[in-house]
């Protein structure tokens, strides 16, 4: 199971109480208050790991609690801090704080790092309260309790390139030929449940991402499929590739640009205005010629050269890599 959305229940660390105590030594009977504070509580981080693409370290454990602080003690020594916790997550990660719906942070950089639950102060020991009217004070604070929080968690991938179709259009095999992903690839739809990022290696010195969406089928937005949950993740691309397949003869050209489109506008206008291109697939398998035809009129309409490709044989693939790249370079220009 792939999991982009969950809600974590933080705690930070209590405060050390500060501490009530009283030089006592030779030659120094009746000494002052000498009782150290508390050390601070632990605090809670989310930070940025770029080793990370899910949230699935967190399937078995979302409750998180820092360490104490240590209290205070006598001869004015102060209690150590507790031990603050940092928990990584994917770059791409949305945190939200859960009661309110406040946006806290989106961790786009490798290592940035938020603090989203401080670990309460330490108190203060009876030294602080020694005055000249009050030479044994017999009071010291108690610690701060550390804050609370329920965060919420929401997981959009970050690349370049994302990949959108019908399930079983070909879209891990395209992947799987232009990058070092893996994906699980089979003759049968649905066949990725979870998005799958690779680096495509134009030359020696340019690269970039691309993202592999589960299908999507007709009522995605709505809920329909497996494609509503992970639509988000195609938000923070620079560009989209929609791929058509050419051999499936259930599925004419036109209702696969349709219905894709029609998906993307009703999920989200940012996305709708995104570049998107159409590729045609399975050109190795294409037996009527009429729909190569019909699909290159598609593409031509949008004013898009046609592109046709074949992740059997390889036909078109270098050639598009290096479109994309082209194409990337000029949104990043832009």
């Amino acid at each position: 199971m792939f999991l982009d959305h969950l809600t974590l229940h933080l705690e930070a660390g209590h405060g050390g109480r500060g501490a009530v105590s009283f030089r006592r030594e030779k030659f120094a009977e009746n000494g002052g208050p000498d009782g150290g504070d508390g050390g601070l509580g632990g605090s809670i981080s989310i930070r940025a790991d770029r080793g990370l693409n899910t949230l699935n370290p967190f399937r078995n454990q979302r409750n998180f609690t820092a360490g104490p602080g240590e209290a205070g003690a006598g001869a004015l020594c102060h209690g150590s801090d507790g031990a603050n916790l940092v928990l990584d997550v994917p770059l791409g990660t949305v945190l939200r704080d859960a009661a309110s719906g406040e946006l806290l942070a989106e961790l786009l950089d490798p290592g940035q790092a938020v603090c989203v639950a401080r670990g309460g102060r330490g108190g203060q020991g009876n030294n602080h309260y020694k005055s000249s009217t009050n030479r044994t004070p017999r009071h010291a604070q108690p610690g701060e309790e550390g804050e609370i929080r329920d965060l919420e968690l929401e997981l959009k991938l970050i690349a370049d390139v994302g990949l959108l179709g019908f399930p079983n259009a070909g879209k891990s095999t395209l992947v799987s030929r232009i990058s070092a992903a893996r994906p699980k690839i089979a003759n049968y739809p649905f066949t990725t449940l979870e998005p799958q990022l690779g680096v495509v290696a134009v030359d020696e010195l340019v690269s970039f991402v691309i993202a592999d969406i589960p299908g999507l089928i007709e009522g995605a937005a709505g809920g329909a499929g497996l494609g509503v949950q992970f639509l988000r993740h195609v938000e923070r691309t620079r560009m989209l590739l929609h791929l058509v397949d050419l051999s499936d003869p259930m599925v004419e050209p036109e209702e696969a640009v349709r219905v894709i489109r029609g998906e993307l506008e009703a999920f989200s206008p940012v996305l709708a205005a995104k570049l998107c291109w159409l590729v045609g697939t399975k050109l190795d398998s294409l037996q009527d010629d009429d729909r190569r035809v019909r699909f290159e009129a598609l593409c031509r309409a949008r004013g898009q050269e046609p592109i046709l490709i074949s992740g059997v044989t390889g036909a078109g693939l270098r050639p598009l890599v290096f479109k994309v790249a082209e194409a990337l370079a000029e949104l990043r220009r832009a």
